[in-house]
């Protein structure tokens, strides 16, 4: 079965990698960027969209105040890259958030912190895939009468290219960000000079649509509390930031600073495009509004529930480049597919994470390791399964799937900036170099204002989004919290209890006998084998047991006992009701019962077939009884096998399929050791 299962698992991610390898999969500066900021750098397609829709409630005299809020979110996003910069110097381990606050602030807060940051990849894959299904169901209509279909395919795309391993991932992701990137910059600077310099008018599509204000003229505390929400909105262009402190140890050497680079670059790219697409939008005069069908009035009507709202950037390129010229076009399609792509930060984020929180024992084992392609397999498939859970439930909806986000990732930069001021406050205790200390007392001063900053802006977008969706994100930390919590606990409930003691212990003790018991149902090869395997052993005692089910079948099989004069003797238990598991059950605790210091030695003859509807018509009475004797102390279950001619046939199918090799399972021609590449040509 395991070479039936090979060979389309070699041909979707290719052929095994050996551990030693594992160097050659870190990634230089101009992959680590798409890989890993994809999702802020592609949060500027929606980011802008969700100011201007909050912002629609008070009407179109309201977008005045976006440029503000832009310059806001600006001011954040450059406090968090500083931030985050410290953290990957003092911490290049790759645990990122949850270490710096479990070494800081404990490992409750780091739990916390963890659990916020797996709900916020989940979400982050949810979220990019939908508002990429939407982007692309304005041109293709079967994507949008098939939303969450075309969704889960996309997941299911994305983890087999996950799976093929970080940096054969990265080549394929690298080509569209870049392209998406250098659109919107082309895009924005064409229009600069449209605007500035040939005094062309650029309108989009909707700049002679009006907005019908939910709430005129709002004033006080109204109108902060607007403000504020539309603030929160636009925070949805930080995330997928703390993706790259945690993926330190996948960046090629030096680790920290390649990574501290990659954080900067990221900062400037997304202000930069955030802020040219909101200034481009209100030059444009974009119109945007949370409910299009009522609220947006062309010619004094509504537009009608058949209107399709395009996203803001789609509406600015449109009215920069054209509609169906070659760069809008291109644009539209990066857009898209960077949309798609945006998911790929969660998929190396959550399996890195997960792999440290499974070493720490708050999640399963399996997490832990890499799979074939040295990739956290476990961790990318489990993302992919919840991700798409949030998608079927929410019907591939972005509007509804953006309320729970970026509230997870306030959480862990909050308790992570707190965690770092404590780390500095620490090392100042202790140092006395003066150069030194200036540094720490400089970093220590970025890392206190990032974590008020923050901390204000997770206050924001509790109170702004909590009914709208938010609270749903905080039932998901709880219940990582619970979970990670129960499965630490059982861990080390278990480590405790088969500990190796250090002096004498129960354990050690050698068993005052060992009482063997085989098991009879007739007298046939797997019987004989089962019985010359026992003798073998040397028991102290020695018997075989037969339950009567149906005394004519019992009566012959003692008549056949006696005949072969085989010398072992045979005991019958008496079953009225025709059961099997259950008496001989209670004769093995009998015998424990009577000799608590002996050992039970039960031994099962086995027949071992080649077709998996074979299992089915054999072998279903040892399965029960080797259940339920697992759980009885003091007894060791073995089982016999017994090759039956199919299992013959299987084994020489097996040898045959051994003997022909999968695409991409080896590598062809002699293998040539490549010349290692200098430090300074990696980068």
């Amino acid at each position: 079965m395991s070479k039936l299962t090979d060979v389309p698992k070699r041909i979707l991610i290719g052929r095994a990698l050996r551990s030693d390898r594992l160097g050659e999969t870190l990634l230089p500066k101009r992959i680590a960027l798409p890989v890993f900021a994809s999702d802020p750098l592609s949060s500027v397609a929606y980011a802008p969209g969700e100011v201007l829709l909050v912002l629609s409630i008070a009407g179109v005299s309201a977008y005045h105040f976006s440029p503000w809020i832009a310059v806001a979110v600006v001011v954040l996003m450059f406090t968090v890259v500083a931030s985050y910069r410290q953290n990957v110097h003092a911490y290049p381990s790759g645990g990122g958030d949850y270490e710096v606050a479990t070494t800081n602030l404990g490992p409750k807060a780091g739990l916390t912190v963890a659990s916020a940051l797996l709900v916020d990849y989940v979400l982050t894959v949810a979220v990019s895939i939908a508002s990429g299904i939407e982007n692309l169901g304005s041109a293709i209509p079967f994507v949008v009468e098939h939303k969450v279909l075309c969704a889960a395919a996309v997941i299911v795309l994305l983890t087999l290219m996950n799976l093929r391993g970080v940096k054969e991932s990265g080549k394929l992701f690298a080509i569209p960000t870049y392209v998406f990137v250098g659109g919107v910059f082309v895009m924005i600077a064409w229009g600069a000079f449209r605007g500035l310099v040939l005094g062309d008018t650029m309108h989009a599509p909707t700049a002679d649509y009006h907005i019908k204000a939910e709430h005129q003229g709002l004033a006080g505390f109204a109108l902060v509390f607007l403000l504020l929400r539309a603030f929160s909105s636009g925070c949805a262009a930080l995330t997928g930031v703390e993706a790259i402190s945690n993926g330190v140890p996948a960046f090629r050497k030096p680790k920290s600073k390649n990574a501290a680079t990659t954080l900067a670059m990221m900062g400037l790219l997304a202000v930069t495009m955030f802020c040219g697409i909101i200034a481009l939008a209100m030059a444009t005069k974009v119109r945007m509004a949370e409910h299009p069908a009522t609220d947006l009035i062309h010619n004094g009507v509504p537009v009608g529930s058949g209107y399709v709202q395009n996203p803001v950037i789609s509406q600015v390129a449109e009215a920069v480049f054209g509609k169906g010229s070659f760069l809008f076009i291109l644009l539209a399609a990066a857009t898209a597919l960077v949309l798609f792509l945006a998911a790929n930060t969660a998929y190396n984020g959550f399996p890195l994470l997960g792999s440290i929180l499974a070493q720490d024992r708050y999640l399963p084992r399996q997490l832990h390791t890499r799979g074939d392609r040295l990739a956290f397999s476990n961790g990318i498939v489990l993302l992919a399964g919840a991700a798409a859970l949030l998608v079927v439930i929410y019907g591939a909806d972005s509007t509804r799937l953006i309320q729970l986000y970026i509230v997870g990732v306030f959480v862990s930069f909050t308790l992570s900036q707190t965690g770092m001021v404590r780390h500095w406050n620490r090392h100042l205790a202790v140092e006395k170099d003066p150069a030194k200390r200036r540094h720490m007392v400089r970093s220590r001063a970025i890392n206190a204002f990032g974590a008020f900053f923050t901390g204000l802006v997770l206050v924001v977008v509790l109170v702004t989004k909590f009914t709208h969706g938010a609270w749903v994100a905080l039932l998901g930390m709880c219940i990582f919290y619970a979970t990670m919590t129960a499965i630490r606990k059982h861990y080390d409930r278990v480590a405790e209890e088969i500990a190796a003691p250090e002096g004498p212990a129960d354990d050690m003790v050698r068993p005052s006998r060992v009482h063997s018991v085989v098991l009879i149902s007739k007298i046939h090869r797997p019987t004989l084998r089962a019985l010359a395997y026992a003798k073998l052993m040397r028991s102290d005692t020695l018997e075989a047991l037969t339950v009567n089910v149906d005394p004519a079948e019992t009566k012959a099989l003692r008549e056949e006992w006696e005949r072969r004069g085989i010398d072992v003797p045979l005991k019958v238990l008496d079953s009225p009701y025709r059961e099997v598991t259950r008496p001989v059950i209670e004769y093995v605790k009998s015998l424990r019962k009577e000799s608590p210091r002996d050992a039970v030695s039960v031994i099962i003859p086995e027949y071992v077939v080649g077709h998996w509807y074979e299992h089915l018509l054999h072998n279903q009475s040892a399965l029960r009884l080797k259940g339920r004797l697992l759980f009885t102390p003091g007894v060791m279950v073995t089982s016999v096998p017994y090759q039956l001619q199919s299992s013959e046939a299987a084994k020489l199918r097996a040898r045959k399929r051994q003997e022909w090799n999968a695409p991409g399972a080896v590598r062809r021609g002699p293998a040539v050791e490549r010349p290692k590449e200098s430090s300074a040509a990696k980068d």
